[in-house]
């Protein structure tokens, strides 16, 4: 029988993977303590053939002996893949200050900031048996759903797909990364006034970048370390390899030759996604003081047309 487990941090997305999973026909089970998955599977490999089990940190033995002792167990007898769902630290405040609901930790009383520190110490041992981790951050209700759907088409294809980042350090290590690498040695548009306001993906800077030979190289060498080790990667039975290029703020260095790399695998037949982390974010912030800039100018102009029309009456 197949089974996927379903967990990570609270607030990262686990009723909608769930969710996801019971739309494309699993048979789903919400927060089930791990010892008694043995007996559940058991039972339920006599009728599915599909299951979808979701776990949370108040399932989750404290001892990593015991978590692998259980997870061995059902290898023994079941085809099992475990995917662990990641935000960071901020969205999760976040998510849970919108939703008002309690985080599992917080029955310790602890502050939210301090359940959710708490709860990354206890499921540490868990990711590392994880067959995909999915960083959740930037990913919206529908592009979870699709995300776990293409993970469940690469197990039966056998389907390797790459994806090529690019992000800036400022904000952060993407926690989905698999290979990191850092670019920030390299010669940095940044400081050409006339630059500075372009991204990797414009061509001054992208001919500025290719005019330095140590740009050229770094870009050979690590497409030759991918292309070394990607066979055995593709037989290693993984579903997404995620290669993240960083700089500082992630708009020239990593997203020039994280698109070249990107463009480099797609020329050679490779399923490839090319995204820049930095960019998007940018463009969410620039969109959301867009639309709060114009919030303002409307209430501006209905408080001055108010006024106006009082003045009028009481003239």
């Amino acid at each position: 029988m197949e089974i996927i487990i379903i967990s990570g941090r609270s607030g990262a997305g686990k009723s909608v993977a769930l969710r996801a999973l019971e739309d494309t026909g699993y048979y789903c089970v919400d927060n089930i303590p791990l010892d008694l998955l043995p007996q559940l599977t058991d039972i339920l490999s006599q009728s599915q053939s599909s299951v979808a089990i979701s776990l949370d940190i108040r399932n989750i033995p404290n001892s990593a002996h015991s978590l692998k002792q259980t997870l061995s167990t059902l290898q023994k007898h079941h085809q099992i893949k475990i995917i662990f769902l990641e935000a960071d630290r901020a969205t999760l405040i976040r998510r849970y200050s919108d939703s008002r609901r309690l985080h599992p930790l917080s029955l310790k009383d602890l502050s939210l900031e301090a359940a959710i520190d708490e709860e990354y110490r206890y499921l540490e041992p868990l990711i590392q048996h994880a067959n995909l981790i999915l960083d959740t951050t930037h990913l919206s209700t529908h592009s979870l759903a699709e995300r776990l759907r293409e993970f469940l088409r690469g197990n039966s294809e056998k389907e390797l797909k790459i994806i090529v980042e690019s992000f800036g350090f400022k904000y952060g290590i993407p926690l989905d990364a698999d290979y990191v690498f850092d670019v920030r040695f390299l010669p940095n548009p940044h400081w050409d006034p006339t630059l500075r306001p372009m991204t990797g993906l414009e061509a001054p800077v992208a001919e500025f970048l290719n005019s330095h030979t140590e740009v050229n190289e770094f870009i050979y060498l690590t497409r030759h370390y991918i292309d070394t080790w990607l066979p055995m990667l593709e037989k290693n039975n993984r579903s997404y390899l995620t290669i993240a290029i960083g700089c500082t703020g992630g708009k020239h260095r990593s997203v020039y030759i994280a698109q070249q790399l990107g463009e480099y695998f797609q020329a050679k037949g490779k399923t490839v996604k090319i995204q820049h982390k930095s960019l998007e974010r940018n463009k969410k912030i620039i969109k959301s003081a867009v639309i709060k800039t114009l919030f303002l100018l409307t209430a501006l102009f209905l408080h001055a047309h108010r006024l106006y029309n009082f003045t009028r009456i009481t003239a």
